[in-house]
């Protein structure tokens, strides 16, 4: 299994003039490379987004509100394209575990719109609180989950230096 390199994330804010500038809690490990780049470059993107949440989760009431109400969307956009992205490979290639794999990805869906449903409903979602969630869940997909699907295409497909996967023909049709 791979190490992981997740600490626990410190809220630093600079303040400068009348803004607060965002600092990157989450650092990209190499560690968390798959060796597949669009997979790679997206979850870099997701771990953007987890930074951009923690940054955010110091504010006042007011201003997290209008922030959650306008990331959430970009987050759920983003997690449907990398979830797509990561199931489109794995039915190409014919994975064997496509199914359990979906479920987790399903599952994880379920709960971040149950959170965001309960917060526009006026129940309070502690941003930090899921904020922890997304990033605990991430990462520990990336380890645990996705490295499954990783052995299984570097045993049918070839993948190049630059990162980029070649299926078989076969697998394709």
């Amino acid at each position: 299994m791979k190490s992981l390199c997740m600490k626990q994330p410190e809220i630093h804010w600079r303040y400068v003039g009348q803004s607060y500038h965002k600092t990157e809690h989450i650092k990209w490990c190499d560690s968390y490379c798959l060796g597949i780049k669009v997979i790679d470059d997206q979850h870099k993107k997701l771990l953007e987004f987890v930074n951009d949440l923690y940054n955010q989760a110091a504010m006042n009431e007011g201003e997290e509100f209008i922030f959650f109400k306008e990331i959430i969307t970009q987050v759920v956009d983003y997690i449907n394209t990398h979830f797509a992205t990561e199931e489109g490979i794995m039915l190409a290639t014919r994975y064997p575990g496509y199914e359990e794999h979906k479920k987790h990805h399903n599952d994880f869906i379920l709960h971040v719109v149950r959170s965001v449903r309960d917060y526009q409903a006026g129940k309070r979602l502690v941003i930090n609180n899921f904020t922890h969630f997304l990033r605990n869940w991430v990462l520990s997909h990336i380890a645990i989950v996705d490295v499954g699907y990783i052995d299984y295409f570097k045993h049918i497909a070839i993948l190049r230096s630059d990162g980029s996967l070649i299926l078989p023909q076969e697998s394709m049709e």
